[in-house]
């Protein structure tokens, strides 16, 4: 028989206003029925001046965290938890919970210190380290259910959705990013910001890599009865994992990321503010590809020109000899050059599969998509958003692929299909068709996926994202067809074009290549965000 969820309510901050949050929580129990014995409060702030405790009931029994500053200090001078109210419990400054159905709950009262010994209000990396020694210690230590903090945790933001007005890179604790890293919680609450915040799943472990784990949600909390009316109460249900089959424990969520604290925790271990990895910025060069479109802006969205002594930015790493597609090399065909922005361009594909096949590639020298750098990363999707825009205006849609096999400088492939040829199912089913008649393992990647966390730098690999933001993969270990990605699009059923399967049977003139390159600059101009404004 499957066990029965528990169904549990999360709050933010009371601030004192218990009958507000008390009445609520009746309102909603009235409307979708009773909730389990245990409502989770991941940081109350007792005001004293407003409330007697000790005359409040609550409706179903409710767990506390502590004070988060020295004025609210007095009310829980008990570290180890008692209770406050009938059916309300403090639980205490740090800690394990363990409830009768088998839930772990794991809390973290206060704010981040590096001091020794931390205020009656705060929590040290001391605290943290006891936490993790307690459960990380067993050796068949999986993760926890829930964790309670008052902080948010610091980069909870990377590669997920929008935080809203919180900067996640400023704001927040690297201890607590350190303590979710090693805990794994499946939901992890925190309320200090005093706004709304329910970030896209992430996952706990490298995609291929490393054995499939739980996904963790984090959820933030807005404050009791705020005026903007952002959400303070969340409703879930959980089955505890103790009791859960394995494989369900590790399903993924389709909307899964990157797990946000993975460059980050070993610095938030020993109590470090983390900081993102220095980046490094690459030569950049500018050319008059087209006197109409415009002057290119430079990285700092000013001329050149206004800076009699700019700042030389560190050269990205230099070929080892000609290389076609490094943008200040004498071998690159300029004329093949449509447009270009601070850290890429865009080239028309030699011996294209069709007329406006073209190639997101680094100005500077790199091999590999997981060999950019953070800016020259986001300058690549932007061009890969543009584009799709761009061929769906035309009515196509793009397929992007990479083969980082036997090439020396990174080209992103893209491809449009027209929409009345195919679906994108058909496209997908055409890969994976393909791939397991070469015998070629492809593999389905979630779509949020960071490809720097799935093959590290110098490994071999074919990549494929389709328009609907799905990808597949294939980590190559020995011979690969080089052409691979060209056939399967060309094959009957997609685009139809056999015969074009390989580049140097479609090359054209210089001339035809020069008037096709003129055609798309034109036809791109309206959608081109390296234009100043």
């Amino acid at each position: 028989m499957a066990q029965k969820p528990l169904r549990l309510l999360a709050c933010g901050d009371v601030e004192g206003k218990f009958d507000a949050l008390f009445n609520r929580v009746q309102a909603i129990q009235k409307k979708s029925g009773d909730f389990d014995e245990i409502s989770l409060a991941p940081l109350q702030r007792l005001n004293g001046s407003s409330i007697k405790l000790a005359s409040k009931k609550a409706p179903i029994q409710t767990y506390v965290l502590g004070a988060n500053n020295q004025e609210t200090i007095h009310f829980f001078q008990n570290a180890d938890g008692c209770e406050l109210a009938e059916n309300i419990t403090y639980l205490g400054r740090k800690g394990i919970f363990t409830g009768s159905s088998g839930l772990q709950i794991v809390y973290l009262s206060g704010t981040e210190s590096l001091n020794e010994p931390a205020p009656g209000y705060s929590f040290s990396p001391k605290d943290v380290s006891s936490l993790r020694t307690m459960l990380c210690s067993a050796s068949q230590f999986k993760g926890v259910d829930i964790l309670l903090t008052s902080p948010w945790p610091k980069h909870v933001g990377n590669f997920g959705n929008s935080s809203g007005e919180v900067d996640t890179k400023k704001c927040g604790s690297a201890l607590v990013s350190s303590l979710a890293t090693d805990l794994k919680p499946r939901y992890h609450f925190a309320a200090l910001e005093k706004t709304y915040y329910e970030r896209l799943p992430y996952r706990n472990h490298i995609v291929l890599q490393e054995n499939a784990q739980h996904a963790t949600r984090f959820i933030a909390l807005a404050n009791v009865g705020n005026p903007e009316k952002k959400k303070y109460l969340y409703a879930f249900s959980i089955v505890p994992m103790k009791l859960m089959d394995a494989a369900e424990l590790v399903k993924q969520p389709p909307d899964v990321t990157e797990n946000p604290y993975r460059k980050s925790g070993k610095e938030a271990s020993i109590g470090k503010q983390i900081s993102a990895p220095e980046e490094e910025s690459i030569c950049q060069f500018f050319f008059d590809l087209n006197e109409k479109q415009g002057r290119k802006r430079s990285s700092t969205g000013r001329d050149n020109k206004s800076s009699p002594h700019p700042k030389q930015p560190r050269r990205p790493p230099q070929p080892p000899g000609p290389c076609w597609f490094c943008l200040a090399s004498p071998e690159v065909e300029k004329h093949l050059v449509v447009n270009i922005g601070t850290h890429c361009y865009l080239a028309l594909a030699k011996g294209g599969l069709c007329d406006d096949h073209v190639l997101i590639l680094p100005i500077g020298h790199y091999q590999s998509v997981v060999e950019l750098s953070a800016e020259v990363v986001e300058e690549v999707e932007k061009y890969k958003t543009t584009l799709k825009r761009f061929f769906r205006s035309r009515g196509k849609r793009c397929i992007l692929f990479e083969r980082n096999y036997k090439s020396q400088h990174l080209q992103l492939q893209v491809i449009p299909v027209p929409l009345g040829h195919c679906t994108t199912g058909d496209i997908k089913d055409a890969f994976i068709t393909q791939a397991q008649e070469q015998q070629i393992e492809l593999l389905e990647i979630p779509e949020l996926s960071d490809i720097k966390q799935i093959a590290q730098p110098g490994t071999a690999y074919f990549y494929v994202e389709l328009d609907t933001g799905e990808k597949l993969f294939h980590r190559i270990k020995k011979n690969f067809p080089l052409q691979f990605g060209r056939e399967v699009l060309a094959s009957e059923g997609i685009l139809n074009i056999p015969d074009k399967s390989d580049w140097r049977q479609c090359q054209i003139s210089k001339e035809e290549e020069e008037t096709l390159a003129l055609r798309f600059r034109k036809d791109f101009e309206p959608f081109d965000f390296t234009l100043d404004d």
